[in-house]
């Protein structure tokens, strides 16, 4: 065996094994096991206490193999129908996350006297929530079948579907190549994401029906395939991987949906865990410290915007007050999409260098406190403040007027 394959083998068994202890002690003190894993990422990454070079690649493939499979995991429990309904009912409630999350980043921009081309990355990376947080935490917490779930899971979708759009657009600005390169771009996403979509929705049953639930190695294979192959083609026309992986989630019903559930939960938990620990890995904690202060600043208005746009989604659509908590709150964390965005940008270098420093300190505030605040709704003295609100509002009396 080669001496790199040994290295290898030795720095993913021990960070396994770590994170495997992580995640228990988590559970046991009534943490999700998230933040943990993204503090391992730091101690072991680029200027970390003790950096682990040989499996850097090992662990950037597995993190997106993570996103990829968190997804379609999501896509899994709804049908088509109730994708589109659920659409229709959250496309309010996607107009005013856009407005609510994505100006402030681009007020902000401009507040720290940085250009309209940091101005438009800033607003990208305040406004889409992390999916691939959202649903480990949502799994975590045992909500996936909850009533506010569905609301949660469409401004997911709508803000993944806009990024299918934003994206090309960005890439265009960031290049320079103008309106003609950047319409070319959108009209490409625009044509992939309605192509999938379309199959997703009339032809779903004839994909579920060419896999067979009685045979859990076929279909562990077929779905797993059919999984990265759609993300990939995605990716490679520049649409999200994680929209093509939540729309085959979606396109798969019945007994083969079930079954797929059960086979790819496993894989599903240990390629998350990846995912989160990648993105410690490749974060400097020296370069946070000197944007810590402007970083915590817009985090702390953001994740304020991001809670009332869940708040009021839920409300929109008859969830009562604890549900509506439980989704706002939910939409907090920041992470793949924002990353991505930052790092598009610091590729083009086009905009202020501080920007990937603070997108990063950004994001990591969000992922940290975002599973923290998430459990919120669930602690009994959170549920006693709801009900004094409750009473106190329908004591408040009557104003009329003569």
């Amino acid at each position: 065996m080669h001496e790199e394959t040994t290295i290898l083998l030795i720095e993913v068994g021990a960070l396994l094994f770590l994170l495997g202890l992580l995640g228990r002690l988590g559970r046991r003190i009534g943490l999700s096991p998230i933040p943990l894993y993204l503090l391992a990422g730091l101690v072991f990454g680029h200027g970390g206490v003790l950096p682990l070079t040989a499996s850097e690649e090992f662990f950037a493939v597995g993190a997106e193999i993570g996103v990829i499979l968190l997804l379609v995991m999501l896509g899994l429990e709804y049908s088509a129908g109730e994708l589109v309904g659920n659409l229709r009912s959250a496309a309010p409630a996607g107009l005013i996350d856009g407005v609510f999350n994505a100006l402030p980043g681009a007020a902000f921009a401009f507040l720290l006297g940085w250009d309209w081309v940091a101005a438009i990355v800033l607003a990208g990376i305040t406004w889409v929530s992390s999916s691939g947080v959202i649903a480990k935490v949502l799994a975590d917490l045992g909500r996936l079948g909850n009533r506010e779930t569905p609301v949660v899971l469409s401004v997911l979708v709508i803000e993944d579907l806009a990024m299918a759009l934003y994206l090309p657009l960005l890439t265009a600005v960031l290049a320079g190549t103008g309106l003609l390169g950047g319409g070319i771009a959108l009209g490409v996403a625009v044509g992939t994401v309605v192509l999938v979509l379309v199959v997703a929705i009339r032809y779903g049953h004839l994909i579920s029906s060419a896999l067979s639930a009685k045979d859990p190695e076929a279909l562990l294979l077929g779905v797993l395939g059919l999984t990265l192959l759609v993300a990939g083609i995605a990716a490679k026309l520049q649409v999200s991987a994680a929209v093509g992986a939540f729309l085959v989630g979606i396109a798969l019903s019945g007994p083969v949906a079930h079954h797929a559930t059960e086979m790819l939960s496993p894989l599903r938990d240990l390629f998350a865990a990846v995912f989160f620990v990648f993105f410690g890995l490749v974060t400097d904690p020296r370069d946070i410290p000197p944007v810590l202060l402007p970083a915590l600043a817009l985090a702390v208005v953001t994740m304020g915007t991001k809670t009332l746009t869940g708040y009021l989604a839920a409300r929109r659509v008859g969830i009562k007050e604890p549900g509506r908590w439980r989704a706002g709150l939910a939409l907090v964390p920041r992470g793949e999409f924002s990353i991505v965005i930052a790092g598009l940008a610091v590729a083009a270098g086009s905009v202020e260098p501080k920007l990937a420093a603070l997108a990063t300190a950004y994001v990591l505030i969000t992922v940290v406190t975002g599973p923290m605040l998430a459990r919120l709704p669930d602690f009994a003295w959170f549920k006693v403040w709801l009900r004094q609100r409750a009473v106190a509002q329908r004591a408040e009396p009557l104003v009329t007027t003569d």
